[in-house]
């Protein structure tokens, strides 16, 4: 398959590889994770069995995996990956609205999520904030096992599992960026978590969001 190593940059030790098996998905990511400081390679796998065999060979720091409405085969491939490599940083990536794929990704294992109508900026920025954070150790548990999140912020919570950014959960909600912002914080404080791919897995995991 493709092996792109990302041009015009120091090489660093940030290393990419994506699996998803249409070839026009493949391309368009690798453009875009070319754009990502600190990304030294980029390689592109297009089943689960090649994913497997490709990080059993030389692991990578991230792994981006395309996800589809009633096709499991994304998220069969991260439950594997995972299952045999617990340490594999896994990112998942589809339609906004396919919370069936992203929960059952999440619970196979994934790290976050990515979707598929966030801008090219969005996207650079969300890719350059997971490779810096691949190394930050998994979600502290909340200091009170049985904190509950206000209406308010279960509905931030539920927008942000939408892929969708603050200004349209504020405009949702009639709410300023500012103030979904505020929510945002603390709900990250209330469930133990540093950002919304975590909080998003951390709210699937306690049924908060589905």
């Amino acid at each position: 398959m493709e092996c792109h190593p990302a041009a015009g940059r120091k090489p660093r030790d940030e290393t990419v590889l994506i699996c998803d098996d249409r070839r026009s998905v493949r391309e368009g990511l690798t453009r875009v994770m070319s754009a990502v400081p600190g990304v030294s390679r980029i390689d592109c796998v297009a089943h689960g069995d090649e994913l497997l065999a490709r990080y059993s060979r030389q692991p990578v720091d991230v792994v981006l995996v395309g996800t589809q409405r009633a096709v499991p085969t994304g998220v069969e491939a991260t439950r594997r990956l995972v299952s045999a490599n617990p340490q594999a940083n896994v990112i998942v990536f589809g339609a906004p609205d396919d919370a069936g794929s992203i929960a059952a990704a999440i619970a196979g294992g994934a790290r976050g999520y990515l979707r598929w109508d966030a801008s090219r900026p969005e996207l650079v920025a969300a890719l350059a904030h997971t490779l810096a954070s691949t190394s930050v150790p998994a979600p502290r548990q909340p200091s009170d096992p049985g904190v509950q999140l206000t209406e308010r912020e279960l509905q931030v919570l539920r927008g942000m599992s939408q892929g969708k950014s603050n200004g349209q959960i504020g405009r949702e909600l009639y709410l300023s960026e500012d103030t979904v912002k505020t929510h945002a914080r603390r709900l990250f404080r209330k469930l133990g978590v540093r950002d919304r791919a975590q909080a998003v897995a951390h709210g699937f995991r306690r049924g908060l969001v589905s």
